[in-house]
């Protein structure tokens, strides 16, 4: 079963910077668009960013000029480089594959496997 693992999440301080990784299982993964959500306490989730196999970006405008993603097609995996983080960036933070898309997106619906998530606090 292909597998999407998140790694990197934590607690840091207002302004201070985290790296969310996600591997996935299969080497398949290497050409699909990738992307991260967030779901915070109450809250729906919402797209952060996304990535196609050839690194074209898209990014939710809250996070634009903060968060980078990035990714190793050779590793299978995607990053998420959070900096200048602000507490209303805390929520749980999954990554997900989209195996029919061709260029980034932004819409839930598109991304069939999820990884498990990974918690980002971010409080002083």
């Amino acid at each position: 079963q292909v597998q999407l693992v998140e790694s990197g999440g934590g607690l840091v301080q207002p302004g201070g910077s985290l790296r969310l990784s996600c591997a996935a299982s299969e080497r398949t993964f290497s050409r699909t668009v990738r992307g991260w959500f967030r779901q915070a306490p109450g809250k729906e989730r919402e797209f952060v960013a996304a990535i196609s196999w050839t690194s074209s970006t898209l990014y939710a405008d809250s996070v634009k000029g903060r968060f980078t993603i990035s990714r190793d097609n050779a590793k299978n995996t995607v990053y998420l480089q959070l900096n200048s983080l602000k507490p209303e960036d805390t929520a749980v933070y999954y990554c997900a594959a989209n195996r029919q898309a061709v260029v980034p997106t932004a819409t839930a619906r598109g991304y069939d496997v999820w990884g498990q998530g990974t918690q980002v606090t971010v409080s002083s």
